[in-house]
């Protein structure tokens, strides 16, 4: 059985977007999911983060695969610095390149920069989605994630932030992906 963990973004939780679908898409593929709750706004800090993934952590291991949305992506960058992981898919994550809508939030989780060799090191299968025009975590985070991480970023015309707002209940072509890998 392959383990899956879906992280969820600001204000987030994992009732949302295309969460629910993936997982059950994913459990028909005999995956054990796992989409944490994590603190959000209030107590929105990577050490609190890491307290709510603890509980999971027996789940954690070098074939392992992570998928993170929005603050979630960045969230899994950290997470990376600590654990090695099979393959690892980033959506909308933020790297710090302004403008991003709740950089407030944001910034702990980006104090310090990455460990990108530590990251890249860690796990071999990097799979980065950005949109063109995203309003709330700017493209060229995308841009950067990618390139830090040694791939290209699948820029998705249209895709605002790739949550429910934007359509995005489901994600066809990060199933795909993700398949790609099972």
């Amino acid at each position: 059985m392959q383990n899956v963990f879906i992280f969820h973004g600001t204000l987030g939780h994992p009732g949302e977007n295309w969460f629910p679908w993936l997982k059950g898409e994913l459990e028909r593929l005999d995956c054990k999911v796992i989409v944490p709750q994590f603190p959000t706004p209030e107590n929105q800090t990577p050490e609190t983060w890491f307290k709510a993934l603890k509980q999971y952590e027996n789940f954690l291991g070098a074939e392992t695969i992570l998928i993170g949305h929005s603050l979630g992506g960045t969230f899994l960058l950290r997470v990376l610095e600590k654990y090695p992981a099979k393959a690892a898919f980033l959506v909308s994550a933020s790297a710090g390149i302004l403008p991003i809508k709740f950089i407030e939030g944001d910034t702990p989780f980006l104090e310090g920069g990455f460990d990108w060799q530590k990251i890249r090191s860690n796990c071999k299968k990097f799979c980065v989605f950005h949109a063109d025009k995203d309003e709330l975590v700017s493209p060229e985070n995308g841009e950067l994630v990618a390139k830090s991480l040694g791939t290209k970023a699948i820029v998705v015309k249209g895709a605002g932030h790739f949550n429910a707002r934007a359509g995005y209940t489901k994600f066809e072509l990060l199933l795909g992906k993700i398949k790609e890998e099972l």
